[in-house]
């Protein structure tokens, strides 16, 4: 899936040492789940890749600049009442911030939920202090869906938890 410069296309074990090197970076880290590793190294790369092997359908996808491997964006498709909702998680490596490129990348994510995935809900949190990726999500057309108030542990501190969502538009 592409959009001009920008395209999601599937891991590959040739991508583990870019990913490492990106993704190797607490001002990433700072902006994700605790379950991303940090250091993050090569075998955290091929552990995730292969992962991502193993997803029927595909979830998790690399996001390429003129073909060069930045980040990744992944759904997270829920289960049992909320299995026509899904969860947008990214993420982009340093050197690639403020390019527009993950707006690009959460349109054709979003996309791809919406029409190969048939979801009808994509939602996402983001920590108070990520307005980044919030005025990514709202120049995606999300809506902001309210602040889960002190909802989130991270570097020792509690923060809020801006919560944000599209329905799909068929």
């Amino acid at each position: 899936m592409s959009n001009k410069k920008v395209s999601i296309r599937k891991l590959r074990k040739d991508d583990a040492m870019q990913l490492a090197e990106l993704a190797n970076n607490k001002k990433i880290w700072d902006n994700v789940r605790d379950y991303f590793p940090h250091p993050y190294d090569k075998e955290d790369a091929l552990f995730f890749i292969d992962l991502t092997h193993k997803q029927k359908p595909l979830q998790s996808f690399g996001i390429t600049y003129e073909d060069t491997l930045c980040g990744v964006i992944s759904l997270i498709t829920q289960n049992d009442v909320y299995k026509k909702s899904a969860e947008v998680g990214y993420w982009i490596g340093e050197s690639f911030w403020s390019k527009g490129i993950m707006t690009k990348a959460l349109a054709l994510i979003t996309d791809y939920g919406f029409n190969e995935l048939n979801l009808v809900r994509i939602y996402t949190g983001v920590f108070e202090y990520n307005k980044a990726s919030m005025k990514v999500l709202e120049k995606g057309g999300f809506l902001k869906e309210g602040i889960s108030k002190k909802a989130i542990l991270k570097n020792d501190q509690i923060w809020d938890e801006h919560r944000y969502y599209m329905l799909n538009p068929r």
